[in-house]
């Protein structure tokens, strides 16, 4: 057996390997968006990014690695991103993109932003939550038809290397009677959190990025908020990523059958 410091040596000459080839990485980035600036291409190309993702994805067997080897690359992708935007902002093409580097994140009371582990057992937790709905029926009993639906949000979930929970710090848990100024305070406070979020994920689309805007965390409302540490209300989930699927527009009915003039 190798001794620790032997292994520790070797890890660090790899990672020496590895900075350097991301070096190299960014600089032919720099030349992808030299090119697209000449040519009008837009930065995201999801076509692309999708084949790429396989066939790097192709080269792994084991189930872990392969998993990793993917999240890897649509961060270097994002990094990829980022920096054409950059470009085209310096260009004069676009507004510039915030993008600067912090000594450190806050980490007392923040419990918005779950990456990496921290997402995986926020994913469990909601898991766990749905499963416990699904034989009690304590929370949503009227709505356990929508559970198969909230199984399919885990998924994404999953698959998701971003989540933010969304709380409404004016309020407590929206299965507790409260008073009816209290209530429209409530829905007041609803439509502004609903117009922010409309904004985050509009601005995540302009960035080439999938997001989904999830509501069905009621029913593991309470193993979540247990979770996350917070006594306020827990309005929703954003799972943010690279999207994989590029779904066909809903349909809309027409203007006359929604809307009344009078």
């Amino acid at each position: 057996m190798k001794d620790l410091k032997e292994i520790r040596a070797e890890i660090d000459s790899v990672d020496k390997e590895l900075v350097s080839l991301y070096e190299k990485r960014m600089a032919l980035t720099e030349q992808v968006a030299d090119y697209k600036l000449s040519t009008g291409k837009k930065v995201f190309d999801k076509a692309r990014e999708e084949e790429k993702l396989e066939k790097v994805t192709s080269m792994v067997d084991d189930p872990f690695l392969k998993r990793g080897t993917r999240e890897l690359f649509e961060h270097l992708m994002s990094m990829s991103r980022k920096r054409q935007y950059q470009k085209l902002a310096e260009k004069g093409i676009m507004e510039p993109i915030p993008f600067e580097e912090v000594a450190a994140l806050p980490d007392k009371n923040i419990r918005i932003v779950y990456q990496g582990e921290e997402k995986d057992k926020l994913v469990e937790v909601m898991r766990h939550g749905i499963n416990s709905e699904k034989i009690t029926h304590e929370l949503m009993p009227e709505w356990a038809f929508a559970i198969p639906d909230a199984e399919n949000t885990v998924r994404i979930m999953q698959e998701a290397p971003c989540l933010i929970a969304v709380l409404n710090t004016n309020q407590y848990t929206p299965f507790a009677s409260i008073e009816r100024e209290k209530r429209i305070v409530e829905i007041c406070d609803s439509l502004s959190i609903g117009a922010a979020v409309e904004n985050m994920i509009l601005t995540a689309t302009g960035y080439g990025l999938g997001t989904l805007w999830i509501a069905n965390t009621c029913f593991a409302y309470n193993e979540l908020i247990e979770f996350i540490g917070t006594d306020n209300q827990l309005t929703g989930i954003v799972a943010v990523g690279a999207a994989n699927e590029a779904p066909p527009k809903r349909p809309r009915k027409a203007l006359r059958d929604v809307v009344e003039y009078r």
